[in-house]
């Protein structure tokens, strides 16, 4: 619970107060490599603090091509907050590429500690905010930068993670095959 507590410090300073109420309602669990987090179709009803693994968010076409749209590294929050927030099926499914240590929490627990805690009122804005700018982000990445570029970014962003997870996830995160990835990687390391 030390690592969850840190992480939300970090955000913002929380009372000893909000803290114990915090401590109450997240429970610790495992999510072992290939689980669900969440399947795309269901509705959401937990919400989750990330402590160790690597977890992908992704949808698949209509053709059944896969594309990673984001990887959450320990320590982050994961839950379809889209799901959560509209009470509509889920549409980005969350799966675990390593084994993960988490914290899961009830969302409705959450919202009502929300109404009489300013604290965790500006802590959910916070996190969600920095979720939203996070999105408009790779958006931008992914219209305006080549895959080299992206590729280089994801470096950056996610360091070793090219060590933990398979290639083909990298790729579909990247919007290009393998094949192109393998070239990317080729070129730079001459």
């Amino acid at each position: 619970m030390e690592k969850i507590i840190t992480f939300f410090n970090n955000i913002i300073p929380l009372s000893e107060k909000t803290i114990s109420l915090m401590s109450e309602i997240f429970v610790s669990a495992q999510l072992k490599k290939g689980e669900y987090f969440i399947r795309k179709g269901q509705f959401a009803k937990e919400i989750a603090f990330l402590e160790t693994g690597i977890v992908r968010a992704y949808y698949i076409n209509n053709e059944g091509k896969e594309y990673n749209k984001t990887f959450f590294s320990g320590p982050s929050i994961i839950g379809s907050y889209a799901s959560l927030i509209s009470k509509q099926k889920n549409a980005v499914a969350q799966q675990a590429l390593t084994d993960c240590q988490i914290w899961k929490a009830s969302f409705h627990k959450i919202e009502e500690l929300s109404e009489g805690n300013f604290e965790i009122e500006r802590l959910r804005r916070i996190i969600a905010e920095s979720y939203f700018l996070s999105n408009e982000k790779k958006e931008i990445e992914m219209a305006l930068l080549d895959a080299e570029k992206r590729y280089l970014i994801l470096q950056q962003e996610y360091h070793g993670i090219e060590l933990k997870i398979p290639q083909y996830h990298i790729a579909a995160y990247l919007g290009i095959s393998p094949t192109q990835l393998s070239r990317i990687r080729k070129t730079l390391t001459q």
